[in-house]
C-alpha cells in the first residue's frame, strides 16, 4: 500500500511579521520556521497506519519549497516516514492553493498512492483548499477535518468535526485523501536514534517546473497589517473618583447610559 503525507514549512507563530518590499507577503528574513502544526497530526496518523500495516506499506512525505523545507522533511522522516520528495521551489510563497494542489496532483498521478494525508489547513495562509482540490483532481474519496481515524481492509472510518461541536462519521474506500486537525492524535517527538536513521533515508529532489503546468487562479494584491485603532483610556486613582470619571465618559462618548 502506497501512502503519502504532505507537509508545509511555515513561520513560527511567535515570529515578528512585517510585509516584504513588494507588499505581497511577509518578509522572510530572520523568521524561525517549523512544520505546520496541522501537518504534524497528518504525519503522526500516516506513521501509525504505516506501523499497523508493516511491510505491506510504504510512506512518502512530500514538501514544496526552497532548501530550508528539508528540515521539515527530515522531521517527518525521523517520525517514521520511509522516504521523501522535495519539490524545489524558491517562489512557493507566491503560489495560490490551486497551483500547490496541481503540483501534488501531478506527482501523485505518477505514483498511484492509495491514501494521502494532509493537514486541514496551513497556519500562514489558512485556505483549507489544497487537500480537497487534490482529491477532486485525482478522483479520490475525501474526508476533511478528521478527529478520528481507523483503517481496515481498504476501508477508512473517518470521524469528522462539524459545526457546533457535532461529530460525523464517514466511511471511505481507497484510494482516498483525508485532512487532519488538532485532536486527532498526539504527534510523537522524534527520538535521537530515529533522527540519526532519518539522515540515511532517501530525499528525491524534483524541480517545480517538472510538475507545475497551470497558472494561478488568485494572485495576492496586497499584504499589510491591520489599520491601527485608537488606544484605550486608562483610569488611575481611588475607586470612588474613577467610578465618577467612568460614568462621565460613558455619558459623553457612548450611548450606554442614554
Amino acid at each position: 500500500m502506497k501512502l503519502l503525507v504532505c507537509v508545509k514549512q511555515v513561520p513560527d507563530m511567535e515570529s515578528r511579521f512585517k510585509p516584504n518590499g513588494q507588499g505581497t507577503w511577509f518578509e522572510e528574513a530572520d523568521l524561525a520556521w517549523r512544520m505546520n502544526e496541522y501537518d504534524e497530526y497528518a504525519v503522526e496518523q500516516a506513521v501509525q497506519l504505516r506501523e499497523q500495516l508493516g511491510d505491506a506499506a510504504e510512506l512518502t512525505v512530500l514538501s514544496i519549497g526552497p532548501d530550508r523545507v528539508v528540515e521539515a522533511i527530515k522531521k517527518a522522516l525521523a517520525m517514521g516516514c520511509d522516504k521523501a520528495v522535495h519539490v524545489v521551489d524558491d517562489a512557493v510563497a507566491g503560489k495560490d492553493p490551486w497551483q500547490i494542489a496541481a503540483i501534488i496532483t501531478a506527482h501523485a498521478k505518477g505514483v498511484g498512492y492509495d491514501l494521502i494525508f494532509t493537514g486541514m489547513q496551513s497556519q500562514d495562509r489558512g485556505s483549507a483548499q489544497v487537500g480537497g482540490t487534490v482529491a477532486e483532481e485525482l478522483g479520490y474519496a475525501c474526508a476533511t477535518t478528521l478527529v478520528g481515524f481507523a483503517y481496515d481492509n481498504g476501508t477508512i472510518t473517518a470521524k469528522r468535526e462539524l459545526e457546533g461541536g457535532i461529530k460525523g462519521v464517514a466511511r471511505l474506500a481507497t484510494p482516498a485523501l483525508v485532512t487532519c486537525q488538532l485532536g486527532l492524535n498526539t504527534p510523537r517527538y522524534p527520538t535521537l536514534p530515529n533522527i540519526m536513521k532519518a539522515k540515511k533515508k532517501e530525499i528525491l529532489s524534483i524541480p517545480v517546473a517538472d510538475l507545475l503546468t497551470v497558472d494561478p487562479l488568485a494572485v495576492t494584491a496586497s499584504f499589510h497589517p491591520p489599520a491601527k485603532k485608537g488606544c484605550g483610556v486608562i483610569l488611575e486613582g481611588d475607586v470612588g473618583p474613577m467610578v465618577d470619571q467612568l460614568l462621565g465618559i460613558l455619558k459623553e462618548k457612548t450611548a450606554v447610559l442614554r
